[in-house]
């Protein structure tokens, strides 16, 4: 019986995970196996990742926004309660730019809420 060597579509299957394993360094790059092996742990460990990036997103956010309230002498989750009771739906994404970029915007904002401001005379502008 001759020799079966499989012939268009496998060459295909493999060389499109060639082609994801490009730029993997030994073996995982070049040998069938190993490639495919890599691959599909990089797409699993991508996956994960972009769930990783959104909480470390929303971390962010909060630590940013949780020092600009703290230098107008609030804390963050009293502002955030006193941005849900004034029905103000800014995201968290948006507080932090704001607190960043345009302060004054910020405590617009924080004072639209209802929140009492008092300074932190400790904090350094």
């Amino acid at each position: 019986m001759p020799r079966a060597k499989r012939g268009f579509k496998a060459r295909r299957r493999r060389n499109r995970v060639f082609q994801w394993a490009q730029g993997f360094s030994a073996g995982r790059g070049r040998l069938y196996g190993p490639a495919r092996e890599a691959v599909h742990k990089a797409w699993s460990y991508a996956y994960v990742g972009r769930k990783l990036r959104k909480r470390d997103f929303r971390r962010l956010w909060i630590a940013r926004i949780s020092a600009g309230a703290r230098s107008l002498g609030v804390n963050y989750s009293r502002l955030i309660a006193a941005l849900k009771g004034a029905n103000i739906t800014l995201d968290r994404k948006i507080l932090a730019d704001l607190a960043v970029r345009d302060f004054a915007g910020f405590k617009a904002v924080l004072s639209a809420a209802g929140v009492e401001l008092r300074p932190n005379i400790f904090a350094s502008a």
